[in-house]
């Protein structure tokens, strides 16, 4: 039962994205900080669970990225809807997570030479977005208007989102032309 524990936290993430997102909707700033604090948490808990006693799987690998990436879309579009975060970066993080995942489905489908890892720039990318919803969520959470700070970090967020996704990009269209060239 145990080596199941990680893939059970992921799903329940999973399940927690849309409810964050319609708790930000519906105003209720102080439940969506703690409901996405805990998908934070269980995020952390259950990487470090799979890699302390060894509890990886196939599934798990695929499911864990999902639920982070579901959390991340649905959490910043309902923070834009709210009016929180610009458009522009909205606009970032869905391309950067679609080019990823049309990404991935193009290396699994024709099998390049393109290794199935995280990029770092791609983990950066993804923690300072964690970040700025905390931070967004933490600001609504107890009234405080700091349009400077949102400022900054939504630049910071967005300058991150931009260099992953050209990273990806650049990964992706490499495996695409060595695969072209093995073939």
């Amino acid at each position: 039962m145990m080596r199941h524990v990680p893939n059970i936290l992921s799903a329940l993430r999973l399940l927690a994205a849309p409810f964050a997102a319609w708790l930000i909707l519906a105003g209720h700033d102080t439940a969506s900080l703690t409901v996405f604090a805990a998908a934070g948490l269980s995020d952390a808990l259950d990487g470090a669970i799979a890699r302390r006693y060894g509890y990886i799987s196939r599934f798990g690998a695929w499911l864990d990225p999902a639920a982070d990436k579901l959390l991340m879309v649905l959490c910043v579009l309902a923070l834009f809807q709210v009016g929180v975060t610009p458009p522009w970066l909205a606009v970032l993080v869905i391309l950067r997570d679609l080019l990823i995942a049309a990404g991935w489905l193009i290396v699994r489908r024709r099998a390049l030479p393109v290794p199935l890892a995280p990029l770092r720039i791609g983990k950066a990318s993804t923690l300072v977005q964690v970040c700025y919803i905390g931070l967004m969520l933490l600001l609504l959470a107890f009234d405080i208007t700091a349009p400077r700070v949102a400022a900054a970090a939504a630049f910071v967020t967005g300058l991150l989102t931009i260099l992953s996704g050209g990273a990806y990009a650049g990964l992706f269209l490499r495996g695409l032309i060595l695969g072209r060239r093995a073939a």
